[in-house]
């Protein structure tokens, strides 16, 4: 049976979904903007702040499943501008520095608040 994954550690959810979904073997992160948890405020920054604050928020809705970033098998990468996928890329690559997830990155035209990125995962036990 699935199990909803909330923490008050990361973004509340704005809309009718879940942070994530445990189901058992498998732990589905909804997508991830970088809001920081506090304030529910934009992160200050560019895509770099961004990112981490994304990670920030990643690991912890991760940790309340009982899980980390070496749990995570795929990742799905939106950015309203492409011509930052290098910033972005130093930044993601500091967090899987060996064996990192299969990934999927696209270029979206608007993404909510405005942000430049947007991260969703899936980890497994």
């Amino acid at each position: 049976m699935a199990k909803v994954i909330h923490t008050n550690s990361a973004p509340a959810a704005v809309g009718p979904y879940s942070q994530a979904i445990d189901c058992g073997d498998l732990v589905f992160c909804s997508g991830q903007i970088p809001l920081v948890p506090e304030t529910g405020a934009v992160v200050e920054g560019g895509i770099e702040a961004q990112t981490r604050q994304i990670f920030a928020n990643i690991q912890a809705v991760l940790s309340e499943a009982g899980l980390g970033l070496k749990n995570i098998v795929k990742t799905t990468v939106f950015m309203t501008d492409l011509g930052q996928f290098g910033a972005f890329n130093d930044v993601y690559g500091w967090y899987f520095p060996e064996n990192p997830p299969a990934r999927s990155c696209v270029e979206v035209s608007k993404l909510p608040k405005g942000v430049a990125v947007e991260i969703e995962v899936i980890a497994k036990r």
